[in-house]
């Protein structure tokens, strides 16, 4: 009996093994990308619903990388479980990513569940924008191709040894700190458990670094997004119940006092119903919509309107979404079935004919997240036990929502040829290609800096918004950090006037300003200058993300992979090549700033500072904690107002030590036509004490005046 037991338990390995071997496939879909696949892959994936084709001659002309192991070696089970799969992982490996990680930054050791969640609490993985993608300063970056709730064990795990030999043992103490202590080397391999998958699809992203690697999956995914221009501007959202008049007079108040402002957001209120969504105009408080919007637009402002996904039985789309959408409601709405392309095709229609042919710039999409699963009592969005027409069910659709949001709005701006800039609450991965900023309803200002570090290992944007302070010194830190980022944004639904005038929310809304409102006001001014000026530079960054894929904010260890002061550096950052961010917060006035090898300005002094070291900065609240890198010809702009379609922008070219080229992306700003190389590359050359311009390209225009050369050291 016992022979005969063992023998069918080895038929049964064999067997298993025998339908691995013959479902297993690697392929090279691209330049430097091997997908493996095993079993039966899932039909609702992150890449199934890839809006964009990968550029493969951008990613051809990456420079080729080697894997520190043979793709051979990851290990692919398929069990009554589901499926787990384990990456090589060896002992000095550092390890980044899993999406908008909100409490952490180094994944290296510990355990992530990178799920879509409003309030992720615990650093558990939970976050508004999940990937089940992570990359190595070894250079390469692995993404299970799954939208199923996923685990992902990072080194933190070790296996029964096989002999005694291979066991290691515990030689800590007793105390509790030694008992629980975790060096994050644990294990050889990253292990991801897919429970219910009946096979995977594995990408596989070779280097040779770590910024080569982001740049090969951000070209992958169709590359990096290209907002439009004015999007790069300042965006204010109104207060949630204000009517037309009301944010006509807080345009006015912008124009008068000669605040930079590009966009004014409106607030739930501007529908008829808003939980759930309406998507009709409220006529009592916008009682002739279009013509503000035009009067808007001649004033320099866009419009955009706040909005989420669950549609309410007075909305006109009601009937024509039931029989497409989940079974169960949010808000009393409906659940459109984003991955149903005739549901997307209603719900675009609708806000093409009726919003986006009238003027409207952008969506802010909210609430496409979900509701808190693991904590609380606050279970607003629907369960994963729903189901949809096309097949997809709710744990699937929670994980996929605010990605088939984006592309559903995103794509009615592409069709008609008009870029745009949208909010969003929820992505995944494969969105690089999505001018979206991600937001949150979480207010610590040390995340929202880690987010922006984070979004660099996601392919996303993020917006660290502006809302309530309870100092003068917490709202300009917080304000330095938004000037600082993908979007400037200041997000005031809830008070009558501008934050800066009065950060008490109830005396801002009784209209009694602070004594030194006029103060705080001209710094605002003063920060919000600058963003304007840095719109040049910030929109060739932008330029590099769509066409190179490199990632326009990001982590140092991006650029610096081999110097481990950078490993666990989670409170600066690179913005394009050649600025270093380093915000503070409101806890501290001074901070200590870690400059990587080569020579650094500080742009506040001139101060030069020698890389490889630590210095302690201590910026005034109306400054810019940045440093700039030696060789760098930084452009900046004249600060201007709002940016229009006719806006030549007047620039000064700083000279940062032995500096001799740099680039500005130049095209009309609000269209796709650069895709058919309707651009300029304006060439900043310095040689010999001498600046000189050259431009390259097929764009007739012209949005660039060099007015001057400045030197710096």
């Amino acid at each position: 009996m016992k022979r005969s037991f063992a023998y069918t338990i080895a038929l049964i390995v064999f067997s298993q093994l025998l339908i691995l071997n013959a479902h297993s496939q690697t392929i090279l879909p691209a330049a430097g990308v091997q997908k493996i696949t095993v079993g039966t892959v899932d039909k609702f994936t992150p890449y199934s619903f890839c809006a964009e084709q990968p550029m493969v001659n951008a990613l051809s002309a990456l420079p080729a990388g080697k894997l520190p192991f043979n793709t051979d070696d990851i290990r692919i089970t398929i069990n009554n479980r589901g499926v787990v799969v384990e990456i090589p992982l060896d002992d000095t490996e550092q390890l980044y990513g899993f999406g908008m990680q909100i409490g952490s930054f180094n994944q290296r050791g510990l355990k992530k569940r990178p799920i879509v969640n409003d309030n992720p609490l615990n650093d558990l993985g939970y976050t508004h924008g999940p990937t089940t993608f992570y990359v190595s300063n070894k250079g390469y970056g692995v993404l299970i191709n799954t939208s199923r709730y996923t685990t992902f064990y990072c080194g933190s795990t070790e296996k029964n040894a096989k002999s005694k030999t291979e066991a290691k043992s515990n030689n800590g103490g007793s105390s509790v700190e030694e008992l629980y202590k975790n060096d994050g080397k644990a294990s050889g391999y990253v292990t991801a458990d897919i429970p219910g998958a009946k096979g995977i699809e594995v990408f596989v992203f070779a280097g040779p670094d770590l910024k080569t690697v982001m740049q090969r999956y951000n070209l992958f995914s169709g590359g990096g997004a290209l907002p439009a221009i004015w999007g790069l501007g300042v965006k204010y959202r109104v207060k949630a119940d204000f009517n037309q008049y009301q944010v006509d007079k807080m345009a006015a108040y912008f124009r008068d006092n000669h605040i930079p402002c590009d966009v004014l957001g409106l607030e739930p209120r501007w529908q008829t119903a808003a939980y759930s969504c309406s998507y009709v105009w409220n006529k009592s408080f916008f009682p002739t919509p279009n013509e503000f919007i035009d009067s808007m637009k001649n004033k320099g402002f866009h419009i955009n309107l706040w909005e989420h996904a669950f549609v309410s039985p007075k909305s006109p789309i009601y009937q024509p979404l039931q029989n497409k959408a989940g079974n169960y409601l949010v808000w009393n709405g409906l659940v459109p079935d984003f991955a149903d392309t005739s549901a997307a095709n209603i719900f675009a229609n609708y806000h093409q004919q009726t919003f986006v042919n009238e003027g409207i710039s952008g969506f802010k999409m909210d609430e496409c997240d979900n509701s808190n699963i693991a904590f609380g009592s606050d279970t607003w969005s629907f369960p994963e036990l729903s189901q949809f027409p096309s097949g997809i069910d709710g744990e699937q659709m929670h994980q996929l929502f605010g990605l088939l949001y984006q592309k559903t709005i995103y794509g009615i701006y592409k069709k008609l040829n008009r870029r745009t800039y949208l909010d969003v609450r929820a992505s995944n991965a494969f969105a690089s290609s999505y001018p979206a900023a991600l937001y949150s309803d979480t207010y610590l200002h040390e995340e929202y800096i880690r987010m922006i570090l984070n979004s660099g290992f996601a392919g996303m944007i993020w917006s660290p918004e502006v809302r309530e302070s309870n100092t003068i010194k917490d709202f300009m830190r917080r304000s330095q950090t938004a000037v600082l980022s993908a979007q400037t944004l200041y997000n005031s639904w809830y008070l009558q006037n501008p934050p800066w005038l009065q950060i008490n929310k109830e005396k801002n809304n009784k209209g009694e300003l602070m004594e030194n409102a006029k103060e705080i006001e001209a710094d605002i001014r003063k920060l919000l200058n600058f963003r304007m000026s840095l719109i040049p530079y910030l929109y060739n960054a932008f330029a590099d993300y769509h066409f190179k894929g490199i990632p326009p904010f990001r982590a140092l260890v991006m650029d610096y992979p081999q110097d481990k002061n950078t490993f666990n550096l989670s409170d600066e950052y690179m913005i394009g090549n050649s600025i270093l961010a380093a915000p503070l917060t409101e806890k501290v006035d001074e901070r200590k700033v870690y400059l990587p090898e080569g020579l650094w300005y500080d742009y506040n002094t001139n101060q030069k500072y020698e890389g490889g070291k630590y210095y302690t900065i201590k910026p005034d609240l109306n400054q810019l904690p940045i440093f700039i890198k030696a060789g760098t010809i930084l452009p900046l702009a004249k600060p201007v107002e709002f940016v229009a379609s006719d806006t030549r922008f007047e620039i000064t070219c700083y000279v940062y030590g032995n500096a001799n080229r740099a680039t500005l992306f130049e095209d009309d700003g609000v269209t796709f036509n650069y895709d058919s190389g309707a651009f300029n590359t304006v060439n900043l050359l310095w040689n010999k004490n001498k600046g000189d311009v050259k431009r390259v390209g097929k764009f007739k225009g012209s949005r660039y005046v060099i007015k001057k050369w400045q030197v710096v050291d």
